[in-house]
């Protein structure tokens, strides 16, 4: 009987775990697509990292392997400017509160003159 060599990492990981990893893998990469499918945004980013750690145990080497996904970040709010006013906040700019509190004293002289 001759002795299986790998050498293809393909191979050793779709044996690790008796085939689990790589249905994780699978798994994983089934998860990152759907996201950026449902992503409201025309563009968006994921990523799916897999780490291999290696250990020599003797004359073995023992090989363990680890998925990430990382799913595209939903869209944050924006910011919303306030300006401090008596102690509170206002979305209003203090020095544009004439603006809309009704016309001005040049608005009441231009319906007083004649047309």
């Amino acid at each position: 009987m001759t002795t299986r060599v790998i050498r293809s990492i393909f191979q050793a990981l779709g044996l690790s775990n008796r085939g689990r990893f790589e249905e994780k893998a699978n798994h994983e990469m089934q998860r990152l697509i759907e996201a950026l499918q449902e992503h409201p945004e025309d563009k968006a980013k994921g990523t799916l990292t897999i780490t291999i750690d290696f250990a020599k145990l003797g004359d073995r080497i023992d090989m363990k392997p680890a998925v990430k996904a990382k799913l595209p970040e939903e869209k944050g709010f924006t910011s919303t400017p306030f300006w401090v006013v008596e102690g509170g906040l206002s979305v209003q700019h203090p020095s544009q509160s004439d603006m809309f509190g009704g016309p001005s004293e040049v608005g009441e002289r231009r319906r007083t003159e004649p047309a």
